[in-house]
């Protein structure tokens, strides 16, 4: 399975690196088991280029000296590294999130190549959005309330009989995409829109908006199907590239549509 993690700031990114990291993905480690397997992603982005990691809630805690001795020259990676409790928080600040994944999931999001995603990554944040890729834990990678926070999916062709791949593999073979792809994008392209795209954060409070009034409203029946249904709309959600007009927009569709009923 392949791999990610996540948790609260914990560590302070220098400004040199906050200016570089604008420029690149956010690897995010979500969940992961082992120090050693850290490390061994840090260095294999180093390789590459890149130097933006975020972890979330690894299970042996933080910080690891298993995770510096294996990173080797990528030590400083590790130093400045952003560690957080959720995925929730790990996402917050970004506007496109693509998930690693070697297993078919019931959810509907577009699937892309390393290639292609990385290639992708590379024309939005050219475009001046912040993107991040995230890997899941060792054992059994990235589980469904991860995912649906993602715009789209990740998946590698790997030999069906033995999809299994190790961590740092994965970074790595994503990293190297990655450096393949930077030199064939052009000059940072103009933002299309006018207005800002959406953050991670404000696209969880509108979801969150429209699932409480949702609820209250009775929509989420029968019981035994609410579960599904909210999985479902959040899904929704992930898929749409929303800006912060767009947000604030159905934030007020929602908060009128109540006014309308509580006047009637």
């Amino acid at each position: 399975a392949l791999t990610t993690a996540c948790r609260a700031p914990l560590l302070t990114l220098r400004e040199p690196m906050l200016r570089h990291s604008l420029q690149q993905p956010a690897i995010i480690l979500i969940r992961p088991q082992m120090g050693e397997n850290i490390g061994a992603a840090a260095r294999a982005m180093w390789n590459f280029g890149l130097d933006h990691m975020r972890i979330v809630d690894p299970r042996d805690g933080w910080p690891s000296q298993k995770a510096v001795a294996m990173a080797s020259g990528a030590g400083r990676l590790l130093d400045e590294a952003r560690l957080f409790d959720t995925t929730v928080e790990a996402l917050a600040d970004t506007t496109f999130v693509m998930a690693t994944t070697a297993r078919p999931r019931d959810l509907t999001k577009p699937v892309y190549s390393p290639e292609f995603a990385m290639g992708e990554a590379a024309r939005r944040i050219h475009a001046g959005q912040k993107v991040a890729v995230m890997f899941g834990p060792e054992r059994a990678g990235l589980e469904n309330d991860d995912i649906i926070r993602a715009n789209a999916i990740i998946s590698v062709p790997v030999n069906s009989d033995f999809p299994s791949l190790n961590l740092a593999q994965c970074v790595l073979l994503l990293s190297y995409e990655w450096q393949r792809q930077v030199g064939e994008v052009g000059q940072p392209a103009a933002q299309v829109t006018k207005s800002e795209w959406a953050s991670g954060l404000e696209v969880e409070k509108l979801a969150e908006h429209f699932e409480q009034r949702l609820d209250t409203a009775g929509f989420f029946f029968p019981e035994t199907k609410a579960a599904s249904m909210k999985v479902h709309l959040r899904n929704l959600w992930s898929r749409m590239p929303l800006t912060k007009a767009d947000v604030q927009m159905l934030h007020g569709t929602m908060r009128q549509m109540v006014r309308w009923k509580e006047r009637g």
